[in-house]
C-alpha cells in the first residue's frame, strides 16, 4: 500500500442540511458556490482536491504553511463572495501519514481532520498542534490554545489550536516567493549562509547557531566598505552550491559554517568560498571554550573583511562591533529569548518567554543594552504593554550602548508613539542609518519613518536598497512599499503592489480599500475591507490610528474617511495608545 505525508484540510458549509430541508435547490446552490471558492484557493496554493462528500471538500498539500494559507484565504475571500459569509464554512487541517488508494487519501489522519472541522466553530479554522509545531515558525497568523480534544473514533485526545487572525510583524514572513533574481556580481560582497548544526543536533545548538549567524551578518553589515546579502536571503535559497548564490545574489563570496557543542566547549567550523568557480578562499576551525566564543567570531569578522574588501582599516572594523556582553550566560540568555520572540505573535506564550530571557540576560549584565531593546520588543506584543516604562528602559540601554543601530531604531518608533517627536525619531533612524547602512532589515524598517515623516519618496528609494540586498525581504517590510505609494497618491501601482504580496494582511486590504475609494470604486473597496474583517473581527479604526503614525493630519484624516466609507468600523470607545510592534532582527 502506497503512504505519504500529507497536510489535510477539510472544509465543510455550515447548516447545509437545514437549508437543504428549507430549500434544496438554493442549498445545493449556495454549497456549490462555497466549495467551488475553497477549491480555487485550494489551487493557489499548490494543493490538490482529493474528495468532497456532499458539503464538504478534503484537499491535500505537500506544504502545512500552503494548506494554512489557502484555508486563511478562502475564509477571507467568502466575505466579499457574493451570497456567501465567512460564517458560512469551518475548516480543519492535520499533517499525518496517509495511504494512498488512486487519488483518494484515507486514514486515520484524514479523520482527524475531519473532526477537527467538525468541532470549530462556524467561521473558524482548527488545526493539529501536529500541524501547528510545523507552522509557527513560519505562518503568516495568530494562534490561540484550545487544549486537548476527545474526538470520535480517536483513541488519542488530540491538541487544538485556532487560527487568528493575520501578524502585522513576524521576522519569518517572506516576501513572494519568486525564483531567485539574477544580479549583476557586486564587488566587497559576501552572503552568509546560516551555520549548520549537523544531523544530530539538538535545540542548544540550534539557536546557538543562528544567533551567531546573525551576528555575524549584522557585524559585516556595518562595514560601509561590504555589501552583505541578509540572513532571510540564505535562509530562503535552498541550494548549497556557492555559484548558483552568487549568480543569484550577485555576491562574490559566500561565507558557511557549522556549530558544534562539545561540553563547555564550542567548535567553530567556518569557510569562505569564492562564486565565480566554487573555489574555498579559505577555512578554519576554532574550538574555544563557552565564554570565549564571540572572541573567535570577532576574529572571524575581521578575516572575512580583510579578505573580500582586500584592504579595510582596522579601526573600521572594531567600531562596526557592537558592546558586546560582559560574560557568556548573558549572551546565551539573550540568544533564547530571540529564538522565543521571533514566534512573539504566534502566541503569547512565546513573548512572555522571551521577555523572561531576555530579563536574566539583563541580570546577568546589566551592562549589556541589547536584551533591554528586545525585551521592549517582546512586551509590545502583549496587552499589558507600558509605552512610558518602555521609554525609561530605552533611554537606560542608550547610557549603557549608543552603537547599537536596533536600539536606536526602537527608540526612534517611541520618540513617536510616546511624545510625537518626529524630530528626535529622525535622528534616532539616521544614526541607526549610519550604524548599519548595508542591514536590509534595518533600511525596510527605518523606511516606515520616512513615510510617517512625509518622505515617501526617500522611504521607496531606502526599499530598493534593502531588496538589492534581500529579494526575499518579508513581507511586512515588503509591504511599506504600499503605505509609502498610498501617501505618494499612486494608487494603481500601490494596489499591484500589495496584491503582489504571498499573502494579504489586513495592513495591506485596508491601504487597497483607501486607494480605491480614492478613485471612485467603493463597492470593490467595501469588499476589501470585509475581508479584512473576515481575517479580523475586531478590526476597527483604531487600528488605523495605533499603526500608521503620519505626521501630517491631513494624510491620517483622509486614509481614515476613505476607510470608514469602505466600512470600516470605529471603535465603541476611544482607544488606547496601540502597541510598538517594532520586532526583532
Amino acid at each position: 500500500m502506497e503512504r505519504k505525508l500529507a497536510t489535510i484540510l477539510v472544509g465543510d458549509v455550515v447548516g447545509s442540511t437545514a437549508a437543504m430541508e428549507a430549500n434544496e435547490e438554493h442549498a445545493l446552490e449556495h454549497v456549490a458556490q462555497g466549495l467551488k471558492l475553497v477549491s480555487a484557493c485550494v489551487d493557489r496554493h499548490d494543493g490538490r482536491v482529493f474528495n468532497t462528500a456532499g458539503d464538504a471538500i478534503l484537499a491535500e498539500f505537500d506544504s502545512p504553511v500552503n494548506g494554512l494559507k489557502s484555508a486563511i484565504e478562502a475564509r477571507s475571500m467568502l466575505a466579499s463572495a457574493k451570497g456567501l459569509a465567512p460564517k458560512d464554512m469551518r475548516f480543519g487541517l492535520h499533517l499525518a501519514d496517509v495511504a494512498c488508494f488512486g487519488d483518494d487519501l484515507r486514514g486515520d489522519g484524514v479523520n482527524i481532520a475531519a473532526r477537527l472541522q467538525q468541532n470549530a466553530e462556524p467561521g473558524e479554522i482548527d488545526v493539529s498542534e501536529i500541524l501547528y509545531n510545523h507552522v509557527r515558525r513560519v505562518s503568516p497568523c495568530g494562534f490561540s490554545e484550545l487544549g486537548e480534544r476527545q474526538f470520535k473514533g480517536v483513541s488519542e485526545p488530540v491538541r487544538v489550536m485556532r487560527v487568528g487572525s493575520s501578524m502585522d510583524r513576524h521576522v519569518f514572513q517572506s516576501a513572494p516567493i519568486i525564483a531567485a533574481p539574477k544580479s549583476q556580481l557586486r564587488p566587497n560582497s559576501i552572503a552568509v549562509r546560516p551555520f549548520d548544526t549537523g544531523s544530530s543536533s539538538d535545540e542548544d545548538q540550534a539557536f546557538l547557531a543562528e544567533g551567531l549567524t546573525e551576528d555575524i551578518i549584522l557585524e559585516l553589515s556595518q562595514i560601509k566598505s561590504l555589501f552583505v546579502s541578509s540572513r532571510t536571503v540564505s535562509r530562503s535559497l535552498l541550494t548549497l552550491d556557492p555559484v548558483e548564490i552568487g549568480e543569484a545574489l550577485g555576491v562574490r563570496y559566500v561565507l558557511s559554517g557549522s556549530v558544534r557543542v562539545l561540553g563547555s566547549r564550542v567548535r567553530l567550523t567556518v569557510s569562505l568560498s569564492r562564486t565565480d568557480d566554487g573555489g574555498l578562499v579559505w577555512s578554519d576551525r576554532v574550538q574555544r571554550p563557552f565564554d570565549e566564543i564571540l572572541d573567535a567570531m570577532d576574529d572571524i569578522v575581521a578575516r572575512v573583511a580583510a579578505t573580500v574588501s582586500g584592504r579595510i582599516d582596522h579601526t573600521e572594523i572594531s567600531a562596526a562591533r557592537m558592546k558586546r556582553p560582559e560574560n557568556m550566560s548573558a549572551y546565551e540568555y539573550y540568544l533564547r529569548g530571540l529564538e522565543f520572540h521571533r514566534m512573539g505573535g504566534v502566541s503569547d506564550a512565546h513573548a512572555i518567554q522571551a521577555r523572561e530571557w531576555f530579563q536574566r540576560a539583563q541580570e546577568a549584565d546589566p551592562g549589556f543594552a541589547r536584551p533591554i531593546a528586545m525585551e521592549i520588543c517582546a512586551w509590545s506584543y502583549l496587552p499589558d504593554f507600558d509605552i512610558n516604562e518602555a521609554e525609561r528602559m530605552l533611554t537606560r540601554a542608550m547610557e549603557l550602548d549608543t552603537s547599537d543601530p536596533e536600539l536606536h531604531r526602537i527608540f526612534g518608533i517611541v520618540q513617536i508613539k510616546r511624545n510625537n517627536d518626529y524630530d528626535a525619531s529622525r535622528r534616532h533612524h539616521e544614526m541607526a542609518l549610519r550604524l548599519s547602512p548595508n542591514d536590509a532589515y534595518i533600511l525596510g524598517r527605518c523606511a516606515a519613518f520616512y513615510t510617517f515623516a512625509g518622505e515617501p519618496a526617500r522611504a521607496l528609494e531606502l526599499l530598493e536598497r534593502a531588496d538589492a540586498l534581500d529579494p526575499f525581504l518579508p513581507v511586512w517590510i515588503v509591504e511599506e512599499r504600499v503605505a509609502a505609494l498610498y501617501a505618494l497618491g499612486r494608487y494603481e501601482e500601490m494596489n499591484d503592489e500589495a496584491r503582489s504580496l504571498n499573502f494579504q494582511t489586513r495592513r495591506s486590504r485596508i491601504y487597497r480599500a483607501a486607494g480605491r475609494v480614492a478613485r471612485g470604486d467603493v463597492e470593490r473597496a467595501g469588499e476589501l475591507i470585509r475581508e479584512a474583517l473576515a481575517d479580523d473581527p475586531t478590526l476597527t479604526t483604531a487600528y488605523i490610528c495605533e499603526q500608521e503614525l503620519f505626521g501630517d493630519a491631513g494624510t491620517i484624516h483622509t486614509l481614515l474617511d476613505q476607510v470608514r466609507l469602505a466600512g470600516l468600523p470605529d471603535p465603541d470607545r476611544v482607544p488606547e495608545p496601540g502597541p510598538v510592534l517594532v520586532s526583532t532582527r
